[in-house]
């Protein structure tokens, strides 16, 4: 589901795909991760946190720096972000 130029992505969208994505590496279901926690209490560690980078950049087309997950600590954070970059992409 890439974001290609001109195409909104719905912030409720970026908070899902998010959550699967931190479930994934800290071994949860994405329904057991609540967006306003800090992904580090679940286990996020700077290893993952960089691959999500990674994966963000891979799924949304941005570039995003690898101090994301302590700038923006949870999930509906970083969808915030993510969004907002979106937006001026």
């Amino acid at each position: 589901m890439s974001a290609d130029a001109g195409i909104a992505v719905d912030l409720n969208t970026i908070r899902d795909w998010l959550r699967a994505q931190v479930g994934s590496y800290v071994m949860r279901a994405p329904e057991e991760i609540d967006p306003l926690v800090p992904v580090a209490q679940y286990g996020m560690d700077s290893v993952y946190s960089l691959s999500l980078c990674g994966d963000i950049e891979a799924e949304y087309g941005l570039e995003i720096e690898p101090t994301l997950a302590w700038e923006h600590p949870t999930v509906e954070a970083m969808a915030d972000h993510i969004r907002g970059r979106l937006s001026t992409a």
